[in-house]
């Protein structure tokens, strides 16, 4: 198994990113020494699977991409679920995760569970990672970094508005689910995660945040990251509603070897390095 925060030093400035879902999987590697992101892919699975067939289509990855058989300087793999919650640092105990997790999240007593420290608000989140996936990949590659995604998402967002004097709600949206995020003058106000199937789900849970935080949606900055473009059916759906709309941005700087995704999709995983 795994160790968090424990990475391995090899003879090489390749780094490696893997993020999972039980809808699909992405890939991203970084040469460090060009600055350059060299491989960049994404994976859809045509249903949402379970964590064992998960692994499954990893194997079949690992197998048919040989890119993936090289050796990296550092490896993350990043879980991408609803099993998380976020602790006051000051509350935070190591002895109770399942407890922190058991009121909004359904947990077996056979679970591992995780946590990531995150320094720029001073809270610990707790969640539940693909244990089968940490263990494939420790036997492929020794030890490596993992973390949630909603850590890199929110230690993101919140580097991006740390000058920020102003309400702003990000949202990073997939293919079945969506997170929220609220920052009020630089600070965490919310974080949560909505799963959707229709534009009538998107913005119901918009509205029905902004409402419940006293923001108005005539006045509301909204900002879109991850899986969606202007015009197409959910921006649609949020600009009948909201006006001020805008797309957010990575903050990197790496070149690109193939075409470049946009610089706001994708966040989290181009985010990871």
């Amino acid at each position: 198994m795994a160790i968090a925060n424990n990475i391995s030093t090899k003879n090489t400035n390749i780094e490696l990113s893997i993020q999972i879902s039980l809808s699909g999987l992405s890939f991203s590697i970084l040469n460090r020494d060009t600055n350059t992101i060299v491989v960049f892919k994404a994976y859809n699975f045509e249903k949402k699977l379970n964590p064992i067939e998960v692994l499954d289509q990893l194997k079949q990855v690992f197998v048919k991409e040989t890119v993936l058989k090289g050796n990296f300087a550092n490896i993350i793999i990043i879980h991408d679920n609803d099993l998380s919650t976020l602790v006051p640092k000051s509350l935070f105990n190591e002895s109770y995760l399942a407890d922190y997790l058991k009121f909004n999240s359904k947990i077996l007593k056979s679970d591992f569970i995780a946590y990531d420290t995150i320094i720029e608000n001073n809270s610990v989140n707790v969640y539940v990672p693909y244990i089968n996936i940490n263990n494939f990949i420790y036997d492929n590659f020794g030890a490596f970094t993992f973390k949630h995604v909603s850590t890199i998402l929110i230690e993101s967002v919140l580097q991006i508005e740390k000058e920020s004097t102003s309400t702003n709600m990000y949202v990073n949206v997939g293919d079945n689910h969506f997170e929220i995020i609220v920052i009020n003058k630089s600070n965490l106000l919310l974080y949560n995660r909505f799963s959707y199937h229709t534009k009538e789900d998107f913005i119901y849970y918009i509205l029905f945040t902004a409402e419940q935080l006293n923001l108005n949606p005539d006045t509301l900055n909204l900002v879109l990251i991850g899986a969606i473009k202007e015009n197409d059916t959910l921006y649609n759906m949020a600009y009948r509603y909201i006006r001020n709309i805008t797309f957010g941005a990575r903050k990197e700087t790496y070149k690109y070897l193939e075409k470049s995704p946009s610089n706001y999709s994708n966040f989290t995983l181009l985010n990871s390095f």
